[in-house]
């Protein structure tokens, strides 16, 4: 894909990892872990955040300009997940992940 750009491929790989990472981490971390980590509100945010990331991939990866406006959303909803997973505790790699996801995002977005 020789017509893309650096900052879109890399916000791709951010989105990828992030879409990885909240999945990842909601299956084989938070489900054993039980208690507040499957919150009802915190676990669907996981899941929220998952496919928001996945979906703005998608929609760079297609080529659309409408990316920018998913973009937008991804960053607000990796911001309101870090925020969730920081207060659960013990989920550094999701916050880290979804904060990098965000200021992608939202370069992306502008």
């Amino acid at each position: 894909m020789s017509h893309m750009s650096p900052e879109m491929q890399s916000c791709i790989d951010e989105c990828l990892r992030c879409y990885q990472t909240c999945l990842g981490m909601a299956s084989t971390h938070c489900l054993p872990a039980g208690g507040k980590h499957v919150e009802p509100g915190h676990f669907r945010l996981m899941m929220a955040c998952a496919e928001m990331c996945r979906t703005s991939a998608h929609l760079m990866l297609i080529g659309t300009p409408e990316h920018k406006h998913t973009c937008r959303a991804c960053a607000e909803v990796c911001e309101a997940c870090a925020r969730s997973c920081e207060q659960v505790g013990d989920m550094d790699d999701c916050v880290r992940q979804c904060r990098a996801c965000a200021e992608s995002c939202r370069k992306m977005a502008a």
